[in-house]
């Protein structure tokens, strides 16, 4: 059997304490591991972490958080769906999981890695029913230019807010400011619950049509059962098996209660990081690289110089070197099952090639992001 790679930096570090632990081992001494209370107080606490005013959805992962947003706000067949191309895949597949067709728009410019608002205005039609922002990185998209025109036009907003657990746009956390946001507790994300994710909203209907939804469209639960609350159910509505389990919630409880001060490392660390690149590497962009909002810092790309030749063999000598890197992202046009969707995008295909995301994570120290920055200087 081959081991893993032992990576000198690795791209993240998942690193669990005693009282993750003790959560997740208090359910299973339990012996109720199923949707019951710990989802209610993950939810709620939840919500407060984000200014209050809004109601959580604990859901299965942040793919069906999208998908449960956009068929709960009544998007469908023959609808079109905004978003921006440089996203991960999951973002356009929630469109097609509802029967409507993403629309892909451009980002701002090669230092603002966010859809642009003008963009998204330009490809309207009288289809479009939807607007999904992506806050990359945790950076807040321009959200006034954002409601505006949905306001205009008689648009919904899906806010993926899987980046910006916390990050705020004028004094508003992310995903609380469009119809409904939505987040992901994935294993390398701020704050993880291995797999899982949320949706909020300030809108009481959607809220309701969300928590029907998650679970079969049905009236009542499996713990509301065994409480002697119900003794039936109906179902209502179309539905899915979107659920949480016990074990995530209260693993999720945990990591919440470290967020802020997670959040707050990782701004420590990419101040660090935009000193060093300012110093070693003048000639590769830092995107937001002068944004110090309170925001999420989830992850530190960076954009290689214009007439850059192989990326792929510059990340392979990197992980030879024991550095791990990534891409965020190949944009969605580019993928074999999304060629059918054909669009102008000059700043995104124009970079995205370029695109390479160093590694990231609260327990680096000042020496990992020595190493990653002057190993990519000498191979660059």
């Amino acid at each position: 059997m081959t081991l893993p790679r032992q990576w000198r930096v690795p791209f993240s570090d998942v690193r669990l304490d005693e009282g993750d632990r003790a959560a997740v081992m208090a359910v299973l001494e339990s012996n109720w591991l199923t949707m019951g209370p710990r989802i209610q107080e993950f939810e709620e606490a939840f919500a407060t972490a984000l200014g209050g005013g809004v109601s959580a959805v604990a859901v299965s992962n942040a793919t069906a958080a999208l998908h449960l947003s956009l068929a709960a706000l009544g998007v469908g067949p023959g609808d079109e769906v905004i978003c921006p191309a440089l996203t991960f895949v999951a973002t356009a597949n929630a469109a097609r999981y509802v029967g409507a067709t993403p629309v892909l728009a451009d980002i701002c410019s090669e230092d603002e890695w966010n859809i642009d608002p003008a963009d998204v205005e330009r490809r309207i039609t009288p289809r479009t029913k939807a607007i999904i922002v992506v806050h990359y990185g945790g950076y807040p998209v321009r959200m006034d230019e954002i409601l505006n025109i949905a306001r205009r036009h008689g648009l919904v907003v899906v806010e993926d807010a899987s980046h910006g657990p916390l990050s705020e746009w004028r004094g508003r956390k992310l995903g609380t400011i469009g119809d409904a946001g939505c987040f992901s507790f994935f294993g390398n994300k701020n704050m993880t619950t291995g797999e899982g994710g949320m949706v909020v909203t300030a809108r009481a209907d959607v809220a309701e049509r969300l928590r029907l939804m998650r679970s079969h469209g049905m009236t009542s639960n499996s713990y509301a059962r065994f409480r002697g609350h119900a003794f039936g159910y109906d179902v209502v509505a179309i539905g899915y098996n979107f659920r949480m389990d016990e074990m995530r919630a209260a693993l999720g409880i945990s990591q919440l209660r470290k967020l802020t001060s997670v959040n707050l490392r990782r701004s420590l660390l990419v101040e660090r990081y935009r000193h060093a690149m300012r110093e070693a590497l003048p000639t590769v962009g830092v995107p937001f690289g002068d944004w110090e909002g309170p925001y999420a810092f989830h992850i530190f790309p960076v954009l290689l110089p214009g007439g850059y030749g192989d990326r792929a063999d510059l990340m392979q000598r990197l992980a030879d070197a024991g550095i791990q890197t990534s891409v965020h992202y190949t944009p969605i046009h580019w993928f074999a099952d999304f060629t059918f969707l054909k669009a102008e995008l000059p700043i995104t295909d124009g970079l995205a090639d370029r695109i390479l995301t160093l590694p990231l994570y609260p327990s680096m120290a000042e020496q990992d992001i020595a190493l990653v920055v002057d190993t990519l200087r000498d191979f660059l």
